[in-house]
């Protein structure tokens, strides 16, 4: 028999948290007339998962494709369809903080760049073209169309809602459509420009997962870690609007696609990628969270070892310390560091992360083997010179830590 689901404290219309990025915000959803309208509902669940309180503006053609009740549902408020004595489209007792036309379609584009305000959505987004003007809303369109009626009318539209301050979400193009980016690229969209963040804009490099150093032609020698505390310090810094680059070992973990990444394959791909990307010195900050190879074999063999046989013992030489190069490069770069350990004391492991500090290293994020949260997480210390070591529970914690660090500096 199948087993009832366990007891949760969500209700019906709550969502899981996965971020601050939105609180206190207020944003109109606008949906219009494309097939990718049926997507909404998911969308307003995930804007809402990172704080967002959403209302949704549906065109009557929008509701072709997705009920009315799903976004209500979704939202956990009415849907404005038609305009009322409340001036719903004006907000003036509530405005809004941000305006998200998702999907926006070629009629609605068209006519909005041309001052045509026919409809409750035109006239709610005349009414947002103005409160942009202001500097007191922003507006933001995901353009979603078959590939044929990407022409030369569209761009000039998109290219005057530009100049009219409107952020346009690049579509995410396959099959020859325009077709509406995932959610979570809209809701970093939207994070990123609402964003009040003093890390807005600055560039910050992010390393993560392991650096391989090959053994032959095919084998590599490599560690456990995967490089996902990496990805989620790069993502944390992108919806805080950071201009984040993230250089990402080979490990079988993809980073998403909205984050600007390289892959690398080995050490050596590794080191190079880190020192080409700070060399023109415009990084404000490094976040070295990669688990770095610390041995490579003296000599690599060609081609592929034989198999089915003993293996003589493999000489190991130390490899060189990345980090210490880019530090003698680049002196006044905000360096912050991973120290990991195993059979440490707590004290012994704040003590190394101190010698760090001491060699000029801004913050340096310490952990041991041993010491998991209650439910297995990773638990680590934000050690500085200003102030006592902070402890932070789960990759989460951590990556919010060191933004809100790097913030007060």
């Amino acid at each position: 028999m199948l087993p009832a689901p366990p007891p949760s404290s969500l209700s019906d219309h709550d969502v899981v948290k996965l971020s601050t990025h939105l609180e206190n915000k207020r944003v109109a959803l606008v949906v219009t007339g494309g097939i990718a309208a049926y997507r909404t509902p998911d969308l307003a669940r995930t804007l809402r998962r990172h704080g967002a309180e959403v209302t949704a503006f549906a065109s009557s053609d929008a509701l072709r494709y997705v009920a009315e009740d799903a976004l209500a549902w979704s939202t956990n408020r009415a849907v404005i369809t038609q305009l009322g004595y409340e001036a719903e489209h004006l907000s003036d007792a509530n405005p809004f903080d941000a305006y998200l036309v998702a999907p926006a379609t070629y009629n609605t584009i068209n006519k909005v760049a041309t001052g045509i305000a026919d409809t409750p959505i035109t006239a709610l987004l005349a009414s947002a073209l103005g409160r942009v003007d202001r500097n007191e809303a922003h507006l933001l369109i995901a353009p979603t169309m078959h590939g044929t009626m990407h022409n030369q009318i569209l761009i000039e539209s998109l290219e005057r809602l530009e100049s009219l301050g409107t952020t346009v979400i690049p579509p995410r193009q396959e099959n020859g459509k325009d077709n509406i980016p995932d959610h979570e690229v809209l809701a970093g969209w939207l994070s990123r420009t609402v964003s009040d963040s003093p890390l807005k804009g600055k560039r910050i490099l992010v390393t993560g997962g392991p650096t391989p150093v090959a053994i032959d032609g095919i084998r590599r020698l490599t560690n456990k870690f995967t490089g996902r505390l990496g990805i989620a310090i790069a993502t944390e810094l992108y919806f805080r609007g950071v201009a984040v680059s993230l250089i990402h070992g080979s490990s079988g973990i993809t980073p998403p696609s909205y984050l600007d990444h390289q892959i690398a394959t080995s050490f050596d791909e590794y080191q190079t990628m880190v020192l080409n990307k700070l060399e023109g010195g415009e990084f404000k900050a490094a976040i070295f969270s990669a688990a770095v190879a610390d041995y490579r074999p003296q000599s690599v063999v060609e081609g592929k070892i034989p198999s089915g046989g003993g293996l003589s013992a493999i000489e190991l030489v130390p490899t060189h310390k990345v980090i210490d190069k880019v530090q003698q490069a680049l002196p006044g770069l905000d360096l912050i560091s991973f120290k990991y350990e195993q059979g440490l004391t707590h004290d012994e492991l704040i003590t190394i992360a101190d010698s760090r500090l001491e060699r000029g290293h801004t913050a340096v994020i310490a952990n041991r083997g041993e010491e998991m949260g209650e439910g297995r997480e990773q638990i680590a210390y934000l050690t500085t010179r200003e102030s006592d070591p902070v402890r932070m529970v789960g990759k989460s914690a951590i990556a919010s830590s060191i933004a809100d660090y790097l913030e007060k500096r």
